[in-house]
């Protein structure tokens, strides 16, 4: 067969069989009587082999080592190529997110699109003191995509720039809450805690709705941040998580605090303190817990919570009964 006709039928360029066979890839068997190549079945078979090879991403000269070094193993090379592609893929995908936020920021002219890049480049960058000028420079106004202001939010170590980055979130950015949220199912615990900690931090409803959610979520520290973050919100269903923390001693001043602040607003006050007085007779956690509740009901005004200091001022504990008997001495003084 005369190589034009082999490259009809494979689909190769005549200009590529010869290159082949310059690289000695696949030489013709033979010549016919004018000297033009002529190539027998086997040759085909091999050219398809090239290409079969070539397909999976192989330079010529793998090919030519996969077909002729009796030595080769195919395993290696599979695993070499499966790791490249994966590189190739993370590099292209990471072009491609970063086309879509530039994409996003609706750049009018080529300036926009240089600034644009120079922000997403400095929220990546090495040092913690040029990201925290990326975040405040889109805290100011700058054109940063709400995506990448969360994505750096959630991925922060450094507690100055994860504020920048919390507060340029908290300026207004529409649908951070949403992409926020679902770092709440990170598998990593930290991811999570630093998306919890942002939508604290966002003074919207949508950011209100989801704290509420995160309330029953099965990470303590997600329900703790919550809690808190809606106790300062007025949010009574933040109420019994708050009274855990107390109980688990987590947080458990500021809950003490979020709880007496909740107590404050009107008709609050009687339900808190039943709260509390049902964790003390069922606490479980010996007199370290039942003390640290006794002290919570100390900034909780009314009947409920006096009366319930008084009982505990006869407790059979006695750093309890103490404790109780100082807080209502106090109480009284006022």
């Amino acid at each position: 067969m005369l190589i034009g006709e082999v490259a009809r039928r494979s689909g190769v360029s005549a200009r590529m069989l010869r290159h082949y066979e310059s690289l000695g890839l696949v030489r013709p068997t033979g010549r016919t009587d004018g000297g033009y190549r002529e190539y027998t079945d086997e040759d085909i078979r091999r050219i398809f082999h090239i290409e079969s090879l070539r397909s999976l991403g192989l330079s010529l000269r793998e090919v030519g080592r996969a077909l002729d070094d009796p030595g080769f193993t195919p395993s290696e090379l599979v695993d070499d190529l499966i790791r490249q592609t994966r590189e190739r893929v993370a590099v292209e995908t990471e072009l491609l997110t970063r086309l879509h936020r530039i994409g996003a920021a609706e750049p009018a002219g080529w300036e926009d699109v240089l600034r644009t890049v120079a922000l997403l480049q400095a929220l990546g960058s090495k040092s913690a003191g040029t990201r925290q000028r990326a975040a405040l420079s889109s805290a100011g106004g700058e054109p940063v995509p709400v995506e990448a202001l969360v994505e750096a939010a959630l991925g922060e170590n450094d507690p100055i720039v994860a504020g920048a980055l919390r507060w340029a979130l908290a300026r207004g950015a529409e649908g951070g809450p949403a992409l926020l949220a679902k770092g709440l199912d990170s598998p990593a615990a930290e991811v999570r805690e630093r998306a919890v900690r942002s939508l604290a931090e966002l003074p919207d409803e949508e950011a209100t709705a989801l704290l509420r959610e995160a309330l029953a979520h099965p990470d303590a520290v997600v329900r703790g941040h919550a809690a808190l973050a809606l106790g300062a919100r007025g949010v009574a269903e933040a109420v019994p998580v708050l009274i855990d923390m107390i109980v688990a001693e987590t947080n458990d001043v500021d809950a003490a605090d979020a709880l007496s602040a909740l107590a404050s607003r009107p008709g609050s006050a009687d339900g808190i303190a039943a709260g509390l007085v049902e964790r003390l007779a069922h606490a479980g956690a010996g007199a370290p817990a039942r003390r640290r509740l006794a002290q919570a009901l100390a900034e909780i005004p009314g009947v409920t919570a006096a009366g319930a200091l008084a009982e505990l001022a006869r407790d059979e504990d006695r750093s309890v009964a103490l404790t109780a008997a100082y807080i209502v001495e106090l109480r009284e003084g006022r």
